[in-house]
């Protein structure tokens, strides 16, 4: 019999992730049946969303139940396979979970081609989940056009990174927002952005009255509270609002709406949408082909943050909450 180590969740957190609200088990792993596979994970992907996932609340799929696996996107080679559909040595990537051997019938599981020039980690990372994300919230609910002002909030994640190298391939003015001075450096030096803010040490709205005076015309919107008001208060009239999070708010218990908010958005004509990556699945062969040009002619660079061992997941997760990720966050669970 095999064995695989496991994260299952054992309570909905209150507030933030805590000891004990997941459990690290490692369990036997019975043989394949008829139309399944055995993936050793390589990578494992940790996202905001997996906050999310873990709650009791309205969402965009079924929450994890207690004492079920974590939920996560993986990448990993099929090591046995009863399933016509994949083939042993294959890499494949999709939804899984925090083990270090998914057991699956294929649902949710994707061939992911090997590409010469863009490593494993890159290629998951870009085109899993953050980059899609970046490519269809910027192009199809932003519509940047030439001359325009884009801001990016989390501007050194996974998402934000991309986003904002897309938008100065549109001709936009992109303007990051981070927390630090190295990821700041880093977006303006390493990926072309005209500006940063770092708001662990300005005040964002006196930062945007200084570098955009005209105002803003497109927000890309991940993090919510105060760091999404000054931006908004600031936004152009017919302003767009791509919005895929809002983190700040995630791990908190007792939310308030921001009063005026309404008002800002009728007088200003704002719009502002909501969107899930996988509302575009349909398109995702267009936008993958677009993002891997993009980085192997030079124009597009991604930045992952890798972290060894799944047995620590649980604390390199946390990190999404803090801003103590830098780039897109990656569990290295097994070696290539």
């Amino acid at each position: 019999m095999m064995t695989r180590q496991v994260w299952r969740l054992q309570r909905r957190p209150r507030g933030d992730i805590a000891d004990g609200d997941l459990e690290f088990v490692e369990e036997t792993v019975p043989e394949i049946a008829e139309g399944q596979v055995h993936v050793r994970v390589l990578y494992l992907s940790l996202d905001p969303t997996n906050r999310i996932w873990m709650s009791d609340m309205e969402q965009y799929m079924p929450p994890v139940g207690l004492g079920e696996p974590m939920r996560g996107g993986i990448v990993g080679r099929v090591v046995k396979s009863r399933n016509p559909a994949f083939a042993e040595g294959e890499l494949v990537a999709g939804l899984g979970a925090w083990t270090d051997l998914l057991v699956s019938d294929g649902a949710g599981l994707q061939h992911m081609p090997e590409l010469p020039g863009i490593s494993i980690p890159q290629a998951f990372g870009t085109f899993g989940v953050v980059g899609p994300t970046a490519y269809f919230g910027l192009l199809e609910i932003g519509q940047p056009k030439p001359g325009e002002t884009l801001v990016v909030s989390a501007a050194a994640g996974g998402v934000g990174q991309i986003v904002g190298q897309i938008g100065k391939l549109k001709g936009c003015r992109v303007i990051g927002i981070a927390g630090g001075a190295e990821k700041c450096r880093y977006v303006v030096e390493e990926l072309g952005f005209d500006a940063a803010i770092d708001y662990k040490a300005e005040d964002v709205g006196a930062a945007l009255d200084r570098l955009a005076p005209e105002g803003v015309d497109i927000n890309f919107e991940q993090v919510g509270g105060p760091i999404m008001s000054a931006v908004l208060g600031r936004m152009k009239l017919f302003g767009r609002v791509p919005l895929c999070g809002l983190i700040s708010t995630y791990n908190a218990t007792d939310l308030v709406e921001e009063p005026g908010r309404w008002t800002l958005i009728l007088m200003r004509r704002l719009t502002i949408r909501g969107f899930i990556v996988t509302d575009f699945a349909p398109r995702m062969g267009e936008c993958l082909q677009a993002l891997a040009g993009w980085m192997l002619e030079g124009k597009v660079k991604t930045r992952q943050d890798i972290r060894p061992g799944l047995d620590r997941a649980d604390e390199w997760v946390k990190l999404l909450y803090s801003g103590g990720n830098f780039g897109k966050l990656l569990v290295q669970v097994s070696p290539e």
